[in-house]
Parts: C-alpha cells; structure tokens; sequence
C-alpha cells in the first residue's frame, strides 16, 4: 500500500472503532502525535498501521450488530412474509426498476460526492431553483465549480444536452454484475463465487474503499469472511449497499429472500451495518414489487436487518422525522445533526436520505431522485436506489419519458462482456431470473 493510504487507513479505523464502541481515546492521542509531530514518517505510520492490525481487536457490540447470517436471522423479529406479484405487470416493473436506478445515478454524477451546499450552489449559479432535469452543464463555467470533474467525459456525459447513453458507474456495474452471479450459479451462488467473479470480471481499478480492500485480499489468498475484516476500515461504507438491486430483483415480492441473497454478496467486503444496509436495500426493493406504498416498502426492509443495530435505529428515526417535518430540508436539518459525522461514503446517513427522498418524494418519480441527489453526500448512490425503488414501484410506463429517452436503450460498463448492454436486455434477463428464482425454491 502507498504511504498516503497507509495515513487514510489509519485514520479510518480509529473512527471505525469509535463508531462501534471501542475506547479509542488513546489511539485519537497517537493520531494527533502522528499529525503534528511526524507526517511524513512513514515508518512511524506504518507501525502505527500494523499495531491497529494485531489481530487482537474484537468489535464490542458484536452480539448486537452480528456479522454471520444465522446470527442475524435470529436477532429478526419475525420472518417476512412472502408478498403478492402481479405477474402480468412484473416485465413493466422489471424494465421500470432498472431505469429508475439507471436514471438516479445518472442525475447524481455530476455533484458525487459533494455537500447539500455544493448541490444548492450549482442550481444557483445555472439558475434553477429546483432539480426537475438532469443537470445542465453550466456556459460560461462558474469558478465556483469544479471544472475539472464536470469536463471529465463521464461525468459531461450526464448533463443535459450531453447525455446519449447512460455512462458507466460503478452503481450499475454491481447491479449488473450481481444479475450474472443468478445467471451463472443460480439463486445459492456463495460469497466465493462473488470472490472469483469479481477477479474474473471487475477491474481492480474500478472498485473502491472497502472493495478495494476485500479484492486485495482475494488477490492475497485470503477467503470470506476475512476478506472483509482483514485490514478493512471501510467495512461499513456504502459500498454493498449499492450491490443490492439485483438480488431485489430476481427476489420480486420476497424481502427475506431478497436479504438472504444480498447477504452472500455483501459477506465478501463488509460487517455490521455494511452488511445490513445490502440487505435492508435489496428487502425494499423486493417488497417495492409488490406494494403502492413507500413507506410500506422501507418498514418491510427494515424489517429484515437487526432492530439493535444503528442502521435500524436510524431509518426508524427517518421514518418518524418525516411525520414530524413538512418539508424534506427541515428533515434534512434534523437528520444531518444526527447522523452528519459520518463519512460522505457511510451507509447510514447515506440511508437516511434514501429514506427521506422516498418519503417526501410522494411516488413522484423525478422528485424522489431529485430529493435524494440534493441531499447531498454520496449522490449517485442514493439516487439510484431511490429510482430502483420507485421505479420498480410504478413500471416503466409510468416512469416520465424525458428521464430515460436520451438513454437510448443503452447503459456502458466495466464488466466484461457487458458493455454497452440494452437495458431492455438487462430487464429481460432479469425476469427470467425472478422467474427461475421462483421455481428453484418451488421445488426445494
């Protein structure tokens, strides 16, 4: 590893720790030495690095937020019922979710990353107030933007008028991905097949933070589950969230089976809530299949995730704030006070806002996605679970044509041998999927 992720890692696990209990007090104590005193001492880093990494830390709230499937299932109040699919409008809900998910992280990219601030500041200085299109590509370019990152052809790719294919991202690549895994070893595909697919398929370039990680020890010989607890301060970042669609897919109207199945993914790169935020999105998904209500659809994923554990806790809180507030800023405010200390790229404030743009998005479907990406944080993401959700709630029909036309009928990708698929194909295949899903377990 080089020296500048050495310093990030370091840091990263001492806020990891803090986030599940652990007295870091004196760690925080040695970061700040190390800050000061000695930032460019790599040698002195990197011990610093390796006593973190002893193997010798327990996390203590592992009975509570449990890592192992069975352990998690037992901590469920209940089993989630099998819900009802219409079969005749299950292709229409197919096609609706993937280009609902397609059509949220398209709107996100431009403003990855940044801050509500940001997000507000560029529909100020484009002189729109509200976020009802996909983002113009600002002439003249303010200096207030990031010019560099709005020019890069994958990111200008997805403003208006530029957008002619739906770009590559990494929200699509796993959504796609995770597709192939069904296709390939069935619906009991193992964290080792995911393991062997990701080496096979994924270039190592194009995964990040806790993926990154676990495909490094994949390389190093290491098997699940240490290829997400080895060496991995990103173990509860959004990263396996945004795994989840496919296994919500192919699982239409079945929560629990959904989580199951986003478990096995999930597994190969995170713990606790890294685990439990694949698996409430793809319980969510599964149920949107099924039901006309959103807040129906997010209590029936929170159903299939630890009620003890703080991403529970905090889509529970989401749920109430948006009865308390009247408008989705005002709860914005409430929840970013709660839950704005965590990284850009965690999974539960990244949660909350998927949360709250359902919620006061009101099955409107360029609102849900606009309200998710002008939260802020980690934009594309949550705009693309949100699309997934409202999109496989009302079917494509319904969904607002000039949020998919430029598209094409084409989304590129990093993995092999799908690049520039038609989404049309994807959903197809897709229903196939659900439908041998649904005659494996007929047989069981």
């Amino acid at each position: 590893m080089q020296f500048h992720e050495i310093r990030d890692h370091v840091r990263q696990e001492i806020q990891q720790r803090a986030e599940e209990g652990a007295e870091v007090s004196a760690w925080r104590d040695r970061l700040k030495d190390l800050d000061e005193s000695h930032p460019e001492d790599e040698p002195a880093w990197r011990s610093a690095y390796d006593t973190l990494y002893d193997g010798s830390y327990v996390a203590p709230n592992a009975e509570t937020e449990p890592s192992a499937l069975d352990a998690i299932l037992a901590l469920l109040p209940e089993s989630a019922a099998e819900l009802p699919v219409a079969e005749a409008d299950i292709a229409d809900r197919m096609l609706g979710a993937w280009l609902g998910r397609i059509a949220g992280c398209v709107l996100g990219k431009p403003v990855e990353g940044r801050p509500r601030e940001y997000v507000d500041l560029y529909l100020s200085l484009v002189s729109e107030t509200e976020l009802t299109d996909y983002f113009p590509m600002p002439d003249p370019f303010p200096e207030q933007l990031d010019h560099t990152w709005l020019t890069n052809p994958n990111i200008s790719g997805c403003t208006r008028p530029h957008i002619r294919i739906a770009e590559r991202d990494d929200d699509i690549d796993y959504t796609i991905i995770g597709l192939h895994y069904v296709e390939k070893y069935g619906p009991e595909f193992t964290t080792e097949n995911v393991a062997q697919e990701w080496q096979t398929l994924l270039p190592f370039g194009q995964v990040f933070t806790a993926e990154r990680v676990a495909y490094r020890n994949i390389v190093n010989g290491l098997k699940p589950p240490l290829t997400a607890t080895h060496r991995n301060p990103f173990r509860e970042w959004i990263g396996a969230q945004i795994r989840a669609d496919a296994f919500g897919y192919v699982n239409a109207g079945r929560p629990l089976d959904a989580a199951k199945m986003a478990y096995q993914d999930a597994a190969l790169s995170h713990t606790a809530n890294g685990i439990y935020g694949e698996m409430w999105s793809a319980a969510m998904i599964a149920s949107a299949f099924s039901m006309d209500d959103q807040r129906e659809a997010v209590e029936a994923g929170l159903a299939c995730i630890p009620p003890s554990s703080r991403l529970a806790e905090a889509i529970r809180n989401a749920l109430a704030w948006s009865n308390d507030y009247p408008t989705w800023q005002e709860c914005w405010e409430r929840a970013q006070a709660e839950y704005g200390h965590y990284h850009w790229v965690h999974t539960i404030n990244n949660a909350v806002w998927v949360v709250l743009a359902l919620m006061y998005g009101a099955k409107d479907f360029g609102r849900t996605i606009s309200i998710a990406v002008r939260c802020g944080n980690d934009t594309d993401c949550n705009g693309a679970t949100a699309g997934s959700v409202i999109g496989a709630m009302l079917g494509a029909r319904a969904l607002p044509d000039k949020w998919t036309r430029d598209f094409n009928n084409t989304v590129r990708s990093y993995v092999m041998g799908f690049d520039n698929s038609r989404i049309t194909e994807l959903a197809e295949r897709t229903e196939k999927q659900h439908k041998r899903v649904r005659e494996h377990d007929a047989k069981a």
